[in-house]
């Protein structure tokens, strides 16, 4: 009796159980239930047509419109040196010297073995002309006299090397030698630095790239000098794209007496990318996913509707929609983050 007691007290405990799991069960569903129709509150803006007319803007940095190491050309002890850190020197000045006394004794001796082989060319010449000499004195005389000219012009140029000068108009930035050091011949002993024009180098996403020029006008801007403007034109847009699909773009600016500008110096570009009637604009902030495969959420009846797009024109705050959108159709600015696909939402404002 007391086995059949056990039993019966088994099976309602087990009973009980199975009731309190369904009914957990269908709460959980309710409240999912709840959660999945639940509708998420969202900022929207409307899909503008207006002038396309597009101002790309851009961060760069300015290096040197030339930078040169000058090496020495020949080896030999630096007996002087007439540069210092900062100091200016026109293209072919004398910045340093190296002993020069065995190269000018080497090229004052080949001077003279061709002025002397030369008298000796032009009075055999002569003589050749008259039928005096023979046509064989007269080639053997001519080709001493061109060797020894060909010895005195090697000497004359191995001499020059003896003077290093500024290879371009610049500044010197860099100094590695002191007079009286010894140096070897491609020893670099100082580095110029040209920005009387500067460039600005920037990457481009491949999009923007075919909008750009060689030749365009650019406005620059730099913190240092608030309120100054200076006009930068493109000297160069790279042919081809990085892995990332970044176009390398090159911007030549003269430097201005009245606002100096540095190497190094970040500045500000804007660029205008042109106009071509009207086009379809949403703010930066709508997209989803990258540019290269673009999304939006729409809001229709209710609900957020994701849909492909594709961009055109691109700077930091707006987006031209190429197609997938129509005028007048609003996208979702924010609360993206709760959002699926024909997600329910509710619209907190309407820009």
């Amino acid at each position: 009796m007391k086995k059949i007691i056990s039993i019966v007290v088994a099976l309602i405990i087990i009973g009980l159980a199975a009731v309190r799991l369904h009914a957990n069960r269908e709460n959980i569903v309710s409240q999912k239930q709840n959660i999945a129709t639940e509708a998420v509150s969202v900022s929207v803006v409307n899909v503008e047509r207006k002038s396309s007319s597009f101002t790309l803007n851009l961060t760069g940095t300015l290096y040197p419109y030339k930078e040169v190491d000058i090496p020495a050309e020949t080896s030999g002890k630096i007996t002087s040196r007439k540069f210092e850190l900062g100091e200016s020197f026109k293209k072919g000045s004398v910045i340093a010297t190296i002993d020069d006394k065995i190269k000018k004794l080497t090229y004052e001796s080949a001077k003279i073995d061709a002025d002397r082989l030369k008298k000796d060319f032009m009075r055999i010449e002569n003589l050749y002309k008259k039928d005096i000499s023979s046509e064989q004195a007269y080639d053997n005389a001519r080709i001493a006299y061109e060797t020894s000219k060909n010895k005195m012009d090697e000497a004359e140029r191995q001499l020059s090397y003896t003077k290093i000068t500024a290879p371009i108009n610049g500044t010197i930035t860099k100094r590695n030698i002191e007079e009286g050091a010894y140096v070897n011949a491609g020893t670099p002993i100082a580095t110029i630095m040209d920005i009387s024009k500067l460039k600005v180098k920037v990457n481009v996403s491949e999009t923007n790239a075919y909008y750009l020029h060689k030749g365009d006008r650019v406005k620059i801007t730099t913190d240092i000098y608030p309120g100054a403007t200076f006009e930068g034109r493109i000297s160069f847009v790279s042919p081809e794209g990085d892995n990332a699909h970044n176009f390398p773009v090159e911007i030549e600016v003269t430097n201005s007496s009245r606002n100096p500008l540095k190497a190094g110096t970040f500045v500000n570009i804007e660029v205008n990318i042109g106009s071509s009637g009207t086009g379809l604009f949403i703010p930066r902030e709508a997209l989803q996913g990258s540019i290269k495969d673009a999304k939006v959420y729409v809001a229709s009846n209710g609900k957020a509707v994701l849909r492909s797009i594709t961009i055109g024109r691109q700077n930091s705050n707006y987006l031209e929609v190429v197609s997938g959108l129509s005028e007048s159709e609003q996208v979702v600015v924010s609360g993206q983050v709760n959002l699926t696909d024909n997600k329910s939402i509710k619209i907190i404002n309407n820009n």
